[in-house]
């Protein structure tokens, strides 16, 4: 029998929505916080939709503490649920649920999602993730992040406003520029 102890960390960078093989990486710096985070998500899951198993959806924790201070407990709270295997439901029900992200309210949403009961909750009051969001931070700040939402393609960052058309413009630009360089490679 596996403890789950014995399993290794799900690290933020490693949680992929889609088809985890897919040429094409559409990576968010968010905060679930933030005003348009949920039309954000609609947004990506539109792209996904219209490019199925070309491009995969990596969220990253990029919490605007100065105003949005249960942002970084939200975070933390789903990389705790990714250890689960339930990042992708308990980061809809952030989105959700923007306005209420204390830690009760967490942990409620843990338990209505079938989500590790008092580990969860002993994670969460002792900040056990909580690096894993510095260290998401430091990485975004790294790439030039300065606010959330910020979007790369590829690790192209996407300037503009955050649309159906502009990201799937940025999707079919770093696709074309695969398919230009492996033409190239064959030559």
């Amino acid at each position: 029998m596996i403890n789950r102890k014995d399993l290794p960390l799900v690290l933020p960078k490693d949680i992929i929505i889609g088809h985890p093989k897919a040429r094409v990486t559409l990576m968010e710096y968010g905060d679930y916080e933030c005003e348009v985070a949920l039309h954000n998500d609609l947004i990506v899951r539109e792209v996904l939709e219209r490019y199925p198993g070309m491009v995969n959806f990596n969220y990253r924790h990029f919490p605007q503490l100065r105003i949005h201070q249960r942002a970084h407990k939200a975070a933390e709270a789903a990389i705790a649920a990714a250890q689960e295997g339930k990042f992708a439901q308990m980061h809809d029900m952030l989105l959700h649920n923007r306005r209420n992200l204390g830690t009760a309210s967490l942990a409620f949403y843990a338990r209505d999602l079938g989500i590790g009961g008092m580990n969860f909750l002993d994670a969460l009051v002792t900040g056990k993730y909580g690096r894993y969001v510095q260290d998401d931070l430091a990485a975004g700040i790294k790439l030039g992040v300065t606010d959330a939402p910020t979007f790369f393609v590829n690790g192209a960052k996407v300037e503009g406003r955050i649309t159906v058309r502009n990201l799937s413009d940025a999707v079919e630009l770093a696709f074309n520029q695969l398919t230009k360089t492996r033409t190239k490679v064959r030559a």
